[in-house]
């Protein structure tokens, strides 16, 4: 058993289902850490990757198009991010709340229509998009495979790590949203519009949590189950924590539940002698480690969750 899993074929299986597992994660995660930057939690992070999911599979199936589905994906995650953001800059309520009725309410939905597909008898199976290997990287050891032979949205996933830390690190809007979610009432007396930027990053959440719903069906699985998501909107959440919410701290935690994902997988299929519900814990049991040990060195904004009202004190 100890020779099977202490081999060069099996650490390159697990990196690679490392990043194919965090993926999802870590574009749930940006966009959560995009919004909650700006002073916004979404806890609704489930229901928008879920309705990402939905809406993905939903307009491939209709269309055809892989990319219409994308489209279609990002569209579910932004009507659900922007619905969250209604009722906590708008109508300036619980954002926690607010937050778990709408994973309630995008489950109930979902669900519905899912069971409406599947009585159609044009429901199928999706083709879902190929992966593109890179001449050279892709052949490091260990870690080429993993890294640079995967699809379009991992190679665009690299690229927005790097925009995201640079907008945050050098630019002038970059430190406006940021002001945004520290001081907003400073930010408004500077003349920062803390409301627009606030729906600019909602706006933002709903795209990447929508994209990261749509990866599972459109690029891992090409079929939308109901629950699909299984708590990875929860999981983001816990990465940003643990990230620091940094676009590379994020990044990096991702990685981690991705792994603890990926490790249960490669073990049941070594058959590793443990039940498969004891294996099935292991990336939420890592999820809370890691929380745990984050506890005291959080950099969480000063406003998080604070509905900023003018005028009030």
């Amino acid at each position: 058993m100890l020779e099977q899993i202490l081999t060069i074929g099996f650490f390159t299986a697990f990196f690679s289902a490392m990043v194919r597992m965090a993926v999802p994660l870590i574009y749930a995660g940006l966009g959560e850490m995009f919004a909650e930057k700006a002073g916004i939690l979404n806890i609704g992070m489930e229901g928008v990757m879920l309705s990402g999911a939905f809406c993905s599979f939903a307009g491939a199936m209709f269309s055809g198009s892989l990319m219409v589905g994308l489209l279609c994906g990002i569209l579910g995650g932004v009507i659900v991010s922007m619905i969250h953001a209604v009722l906590s800059i708008k109508l300036a309520q619980n954002q926690s709340v607010s937050g778990i009725a709408i994973n309630m309410f995008v489950l109930g939905v979902t669900s519905f229509f899912s069971r409406i597909l599947k009585e159609r008898k044009s429901y199928q199976q999706l083709t879902t998009f190929s992966t593109i290997k890179i001449p050279g990287l892709s052949s490091i050891p260990l870690i080429g495979d993993a890294l640079f032979n995967q699809d379009i949205f991992t190679y665009f996933l690299y690229l927005l790590i790097i925009v995201m830390t640079v907008f945050y690190a050098k630019t002038a809007k970059g430190l406006a949203f940021q002001a945004v979610g520290e001081h907003p009432r400073a930010a408004d007396a500077a003349g920062i519009p803390v409301h627009k930027y606030q729906y600019i990053a909602m706006l933002v959440n709903g795209i990447l949590g929508g994209i990261g719903g749509a990866y599972l069906v459109l690029v891992q699985l090409g079929v939308f189950t109901e629950n699909m998501i299984s708590g990875r909107g929860y999981i983001a959440l816990a990465a940003v924590i643990l990230g620091r919410y940094t676009p590379v701290g994020t990044f990096g935690a991702a990685l981690i539940f991705g792994g603890a994902n990926a490790l249960q997988i490669r073990l049941q299929a070594v058959g590793v002698p443990l039940p498969a519900q004891a294996l099935a814990m292991l990336p939420y049991i890592i999820t809370l480690i890691a929380l745990l040990g984050s506890i005291g060195r959080s950099n969480e904004p000063e406003s998080l969750s604070k509905p900023y009202i003018r005028g009030s004190r």
